[in-house]
């Protein structure tokens, strides 16, 4: 039970949730319990599970993360000139967790699950799997 979404990013920094696609592959399989793994085999995004109900999140999420990790820096190395987005995509983690009860994705009133982008624009692939149990 494996499902490839592919994502278009349309800027450097971005957040896009993806809560509908998850919720519809389980819906899809019928899966009633267990778990499904969200998974972004990218160096430079992730996934995370925040707020969905007031964009200004997002905003503020993405502001302070560029703060945190300027995309230029005397001390940088990497010669792609990216580090920024591979200390954000770090800090946020390639997958998450998300239990399934009763055919529904156990998530609080006001979360989601997104996509973030930290070296875009691109298209970038994410992974579901489930468990079932």
């Amino acid at each position: 039970m494996l499902k490839k979404i592919s994502v278009r990013t349309n800027t450097r920094d971005e957040m896009i949730e993806i809560t509908h696609e998850v919720k519809k592959f389980v819906q899809e399989l019928g899966v009633t319990d267990g778990v499904v793994y969200v998974y972004c085999p990218h160096t430079t995004a992730g996934i995370t599970i925040n707020e969905n109900a007031d964009p200004d999140v997002k905003h503020d999420m993405l502001m302070r993360w560029n703060e945190v990790y300027p995309w230029t820096h005397e001390k940088y190395l990497h010669g792609e000139g990216n580090s920024a987005s591979h200390l954000k995509a770090s800090t946020v983690g390639s997958s998450q967790a998300i239990i399934i009860n009763n055919g529904n994705l156990i998530l609080g009133t006001w979360q989601g699950i997104y996509f973030c982008e930290f070296d875009g624009p691109r298209m970038r692939n994410v992974y579901f799997k489930i468990i079932e149990g």
